[in-house]
């Protein structure tokens, strides 16, 4: 059996969602659309509701896709296809959206609605022959096993979709022999326990220390160096948006949708030239109120060294009314 027919491997979770996503689709959100040309009706509007806000779950396999493989398949050179198919998967969430807010009771009429949902399943159906046509065998070509274990081992963090692997993917390998094993073994331990310490003007801190502390902040920090590479993320229990290893090494601009890279390279170009030092933007998301800041690093000659995004849910900060001046 092939790596990518085995339960837990990237390949064959991304095609078990898929089929789920069929499911919804072509049966249960189609018999419902039948349903609504026959008769508009509350009941029906809110099954489709339902249906939708089931189907908005393909967020996550559409953000493991883009934040996991793409950066992968980048590094081999091939940017074109994970341009176009992210801003095509941006444009499925979008039209979902548009189409519940026009379900609501008393909102958009019954034809237009009919026409909608006939595009959101057909825009759907033709991402899945996508990616199973063109993106998955195109990165089986070009990824090792190891990377693809990779982005096994960090999908977790971002999600999956309507179902979920009931396996650990677990490649077979060769034993190696007792004494080379114990050295690999060794190697991993002292990689994944950060060694020494720091000093800064105001004191000293040992890496692990420091790691520590930058996880518990109650805000997400990511550094771009000079050259807009993503060398740095801070992980928080919860992050507000996904961030995985795959990011570090990856241009910044690589890291956004295809429509919103021109105000990243604005950004950019304004702390670069010293046109601007932050930059500030709010957004409702969710059930948060995320505040989005960027300063440009700057050494003590004013040389550009790259942007700091910090990142926070403001929204308990909102909500704060006359004082605490006693412990809890």
């Amino acid at each position: 059996m092939k790596p990518e027919e085995q339960p837990g491997h990237p390949v064959y979770t991304f095609k078990l969602e898929n089929r789920e996503i069929e499911k919804l689709t072509n049966f249960k959100i189609r018999l419902h659309l039948d349903k609504l040309r026959k008769e508009d009706t509350d009941e029906i509007r809110y099954k489709l509701l339902e249906d939708l806000s089931l189907l908005l779950d393909l967020d996550k396999h559409y953000s493991r896709k883009e934040n996991l493989l793409f950066p992968y398949l980048e590094k081999y050179g091939i940017f074109g296809p994970t341009k176009v198919m992210w801003g095509v998967d941006d444009g499925i969430r979008l039209m979902i959206k548009e189409v519940k807010a026009k379900l609501v009771p008393g909102q958009g009429d019954q034809e237009t609605l009919c026409m909608d949902l006939e595009r959101v399943i057909q825009e759907v159906n033709e991402m899945i022959f996508k990616e199973e046509h063109i993106l998955l065998p195109m990165a089986l070509e070009k990824l090792t096993e190891d990377e693809w274990l990779k982005i096994a081992q960090e999908s977790e963090q971002i999600g999956f979709c309507l179902t979920a692997p009931d396996k650990e993917w677990i490649p077979e390998r060769v034993p190696l022999p007792a004494e080379a094993a114990a050295e690999t073994a060794e190697g991993e331990e002292e990689q994944a326990t950060p060694q020494g310490f720091v000093r800064f003007e105001t004191g000293t801190v040992s890496v692990a220390q420091l790691e520590g502390i930058m996880n518990h902040l109650p805000v997400d920090l990511t550094f771009i160096d000079e050259n807009d590479v993503v060398r740095y993320f801070s992980h928080g229990k919860e992050r507000i948006f996904a961030r995985t290893k795959a990011v570090i090494g990856r241009t910044v601009q690589n890291c956004h949708p295809p429509q919103s890279v021109h105000i990243v390279e604005q950004l950019l170009a304004d702390f670069k030239s010293g046109k601007k030092d932050v930059e500030d933007f709010w957004i409702p998301f969710k059930d948060k109120f995320v505040y989005i800041r960027y300063f440009a690093v700057r050494a003590e000659d004013g040389t550009y060294m790259g942007t700091l995004e910090f990142t926070q849910n403001i929204a308990p900060i909102r909500a704060l009314e006359g004082q605490k001046r006693i412990m809890s």
